[in-house]
């Protein structure tokens, strides 16, 4: 029954569709959009509030009792709701009570980065049902493909997951893979130049592949399953082999003319004495590991948050100084941007992500600020991308989204 969902219109790229927004021609919308878009907004109203009723569903929607009574219906058939019982109380006869259906859909996330690769279900109501990772330094596309082919099924099985219910499957991975320069990086790296990562994973991923810059994975996750309802407008920081960054206005994610906003790590670092320096120089699991390997110890990423000594010492080091990098791209990004919150996420050990942000704001005090976002670990700081990528085919079959509505003119 999910083939009606997988067959509506929904980006086969990116999560979600900046083009027809963004046409030079006027765009309408017709009765069919309009449906699809009513159907997956009473969808979003029951995902956000377990036990709902229609009637509550039409106050939140300003849709009528009859769509709602033929919508709901329509999405109990698809077993994407269930009724969970009945409302007490008042005249007449109990309201019945919505909730999503988990098991209604599942789908795929895939982070693909230059230290790891990481695997997730996710299914419909967010929730993570299995997930694994494997480190791996510079992982070139063959590597990746017999990943998947290696842990894809067991997966599945360890999540419960009727595969006739996957919607689809999500690719998160830095832009210019192959291209941006990093320590260490293998000439055979420029592999990835080349590679398209959907026609890459096609014969291993047998749905709908869609995929999206790793931070803005992550920050489109955050968004609709995470903090976004408390900060409709924040600022993703995304700590991993890199630094990258997603922007959200008004729960909508910003792209940029070229889809590149965010882009806080190749920022250039006036706190470093070294020529060309950018602020992922600095804040960056690589430079992290790397500062801790110049001093002869070997550490897994895992292990970050639990060191003493001198490696301890050279991760409140490290921490220091990534606080200096960032302060000034946090100024901009108030004085610009104005967002709720600055959200820090990616493999930092969530007690380093902690302590990152406690001494951000508190150095942010210090400076004279129109306003001034605090900062705070995301809700979903771990996996973030992999889980951000697995949203990505819910973004597009499932979830309200404005280019829904819109079809552009030719």
């Amino acid at each position: 029954m999910l083939d009606r969902i997988r067959s509506t219109r929904g980006d086969s790229g990116t999560g979600d569709s900046r083009g027809g927004r963004l046409s030079r021609s006027l765009s309408g919308t017709n009765l069919a959009r309009a449906g699809d878009y009513n159907q997956r907004t009473v969808l979003q109203a029951i995902r956000l509030a377990p036990g709902i009723t229609r009637v509550e569903i039409a106050e939140q929607t300003g849709l009528t009792a009859p769509t709602i009574a033929n919508i709901t219906s329509r999405l109990v058939d698809l077993d994407l709701i269930r009724v969970t019982g009945r409302r007490q109380g008042g005249r007449g006869q109990p309201a019945l009570r919505l909730e999503v259906a988990p098991d209604g859909a599942f789908s795929i996330g895939l982070n693909i980065d230059r230290d790891h690769l990481s695997l997730v279900v996710v299914d419909l109501a967010g929730s993570v049902r299995s997930r694994v990772t494997r480190e791996h330094a510079w992982p070139l596309p063959g590597d990746v493909v017999a990943f998947v082919r290696d842990e894809l099924a067991p997966a599945l099985e360890a999540g419960g997951v009727d595969r006739s219910r996957v919607l689809g499957a999500g690719v998160a991975l830095p832009d210019e893979l192959g291209r941006i320069a990093l320590p260490h990086r293998p000439a055979t790296y420029d592999q990835w130049l080349d590679i398209d990562p959907a026609e890459l994973l096609a014969p291993v991923l047998p749905w709908p592949i869609h995929t999206d810059n790793d931070a803005a994975a992550a920050a489109l996750g955050e968004a609709e399953y995470g903090t976004a309802f408390n900060n409709p407008s924040f600022v993703y920081l995304l700590v991993s082999a890199g630094l990258g960054g997603g922007v959200v206005v008004d729960r909508s994610y910003h792209r940029g003319a070229n889809a590149r906003s965010g882009e806080i790590g190749l920022m250039p670092d006036p706190t470093s004495d070294r020529p060309g320096a950018m602020v992922q120089d600095t804040v960056s699991l690589s430079a992290l590991l790397d500062r801790l390997g110049d001093v002869g110890f070997t550490v897994g990423v895992e292990q970050l948050a639990d060191l003493n000594g001198a490696a301890a010492a050279v991760v409140d080091q490290w921490l220091a100084d990534a606080v200096r990098s960032l302060v000034q791209p946090l100024i901009a990004i108030n004085c610009l941007i104005n967002p709720d919150a600055v959200l820090i996420g990616g493999r930092l050990p969530l007690p380093l992500i902690e302590r990152l942000a406690a001494d951000l704001n508190r150095e942010l005090e210090n400076v004279p600020l129109p306003a001034r976002a605090p900062v705070m670990p995301a809700d979903m700081a771990q996996d973030a991308p992999a889980i951000g990528a697995a949203i990505l085919p819910l973004l597009a079959h499932l979830l309200p989204s404005d280019a829904i509505l819109i079809q552009a003119g030719r």
